[in-house]
Order: structure tokens, then sequence, then C-alpha cells
């Protein structure tokens, strides 16, 4: 079940007739997200496999069966920062083993995205899910 934040964003999707109004509202996410502290964006947690600079930062809120994932992130391209609130609505404030069991590629189906992103940028997605996934189970590993 997809949190009530990415519904909204399925529902819109629905509602937008084209994809040049997807693109506005997928960047109008993005412009929303709260920027990350520049010096945070460290070679250790940027995503290899994007054509764009992506950072994600984990976060777990919380210890034990009660812990839930969070993450940060930023990429230099508008797109992608609306992508990265995407996968935010999807994942945050998920339990962590929940997190790290998400169907990332149905839910985002759920928008069509794959038919309307470079095939750059949907290899740039996947790693962002990969990250995130591994993130999450590493969290739900160690709690």
């Amino acid at each position: 079940m997809a949190s009530p934040a990415f519904e909204d964003i399925a529902e819109t999707f629905a509602f937008l007739d084209d994809w040049e109004e997807r693109y506005r509202h997928l960047i109008e996410l993005g412009r929303a997200m709260p920027p990350m502290d520049p010096a945070l964006r460290v070679p250790a947690i940027k995503v290899d496999g994007c054509a764009s600079q992506v950072w994600l930062l984990p976060r777990i809120d919380g210890q034990g069966p009660a812990a839930r994932f969070d993450f940060q992130g930023e990429s230099d391209a508008l797109i992608v920062r609306g992508l990265i609130a995407v996968l935010h609505a999807l994942y945050s404030g998920l339990p962590l083993a929940e997190a790290a069991r998400v169907d990332a590629s149905a839910e985002l189906a759920r928008l069509g995205l794959e038919g309307h992103l470079s095939g750059q940028r949907s290899n740039g997605l996947n790693a962002m899910v990969a990250r995130i996934r591994a993130f999450a189970a590493e969290g739900a590993g160690a709690v």
C-alpha cells in the first residue's frame, strides 16, 4: 500500500492530460522539496548510474520495530529532483522492513513514467531505487 503522499501524486498524474503537464508537475514537486545542505553532498552518498548528479542520504527515525525510513535527496537536474520527490513520497515514513519490500516498479508504473523517461533517466531512477532499497534493508537488519 502506497503512502497518502504517493497516492496524491498518482491521482494528480492521472488527472493531468498530457506529458508536458506531468513533467511540469514533476519539476514542481522537485522545487518544493527542501534543499540538501551542500556540505552533505559527498561522494559516499552520490548515486552511481545517474547521468545527473544525485545524492541520497538515508535516515532512520526511531529505534527497534518502530523505526521508520526516511532520506534526503538532491540533484542538479530539475526533473531528477522531481523523481527524488516522488521516491520520497513512496518510501518516507515506512517501517524499515516495509520500505525494503516496496515494489517500486509497480508503484512507479502507475505514473506511466517508464515510457516517458530517457534511457539514462530510467537507469538513474532504477539506481536510486536500488540505493534506497539497500539502505532500508541494511537499516532493517541493524534494528
